[in-house]
């Protein structure tokens, strides 16, 4: 019950934590340089989706936990893919720009992908999913948050400049403490659950940062780009997922199955992510001492 409640604020002020970062030249940014984003966009919006789908066959995952791997990998990055990407010294607009953009489209990709999924992996017991109804509930806890982050930005610049810190400290606490909730309150399907989902899940993580790095140097991207692409498409708006599976299936006294991957990624993507972000701050901060006046070789 706990998560129910938590969850929609904790989602929104997320997202409208999210919407404070964002300005107008960001999107002007994309339109000047477009290169790095469909990158990113193309792998979140496909590749994601196809990683995930193979790591559920691959390792038989049940149809419930396929299911819930499937709406993990619908949804984009947040909060915390731009905080890494800030930490790792990539491109932070590009990842605020990334993740604004796709949880706009993830309105209608989502509920296309979780009906498709379902019918796939849960067949006869998959519940009934309402594409359109999906897709305005999706919007009102993600798109809406983080356009009237951008309102408030563009009305009140002086006190968005002194209360984002806290808020995105605050949106950070709830994820956390949303996560801690999911686990309390379902701790023994976490449990019975954990060694079949976690290797599933670091494989995908791990396939996701990987590709991410290679497909940015085929593109010719910098090194800045690269890094905020491989965080985007590994790392997935957990709450968002959650969100999404307890809309899927309704009203419920509990978390259902296809939540406990979300619950389950929210923790082991950073076993990859987390030494990933210090090897590119490392790489970052090396390349810019070579590039120093009075360092380079005489």
């Amino acid at each position: 019950m706990i998560v129910q409640v938590i969850l929609p604020v904790a989602l929104a002020v997320i997202m409208f934590s999210l919407g404070l970062g964002l300005r107008p030249a960001d999107f002007w940014r994309i339109a000047k340089q477009p290169k790095a984003f469909a990158v990113g966009a193309f792998n979140q919006l496909l590749i994601v989706p196809i990683v995930a789908f193979c790591v559920a066959i691959l390792f038989s995952l049940p149809p419930e936990l396929a299911f819930g791997v499937m709406i993990l990998a619908a949804c984009p990055g947040g909060v915390l893919s731009n905080s890494a990407s800030r930490y790792a010294e990539g491109n932070v607009p590009l990842s605020i720009s990334l993740t604004a953009v796709i949880s706009l489209v993830a309105t209608i990709t989502l509920p296309i992908l979780v009906a498709l999924s379902a019918s796939y992996f849960v067949r006869q017991d998959a519940p009934a999913v309402n594409v359109t109804a999906l897709g305005a509930q999706v919007f009102v806890l993600t798109a809406a948050p983080v356009a009237l982050g951008m309102l408030v930005t563009k009305l009140a610049p002086r006190f968005v400049a002194t209360a984002s810190p806290f808020i995105s400290k605050f949106a950070f606490a709830l994820f956390m403490l949303l996560i801690v909730a999911a686990l309390i309150s379902n701790w023994d399907a976490f449990s019975s659950n954990f060694w079949t989902l976690g290797p599933a899940l670091i494989a995908m993580n791990a396939a996701l940062l990987l590709f991410g790095l290679v497909s940015g140097p085929l593109f010719g991207l910098q090194p800045r780009d690269i890094t905020t692409i491989a965080i985007e498409s590994g790392t997935q708006n957990g709450s968002l997922a959650i969100a999404a599976g307890l809309l899927v299936h309704g009203a419920s006294t509990g978390l259902p199955d296809t939540t406990l991957p979300a619950v389950i990624y929210s923790i082991t993507a950073w076993f990859l992510t987390t030494p990933f972000v210090l090897w590119r701050r490392r790489l970052k901060t090396r390349e810019e001492r070579v590039h120093q006046p009075g360092l380079q070789g005489s």
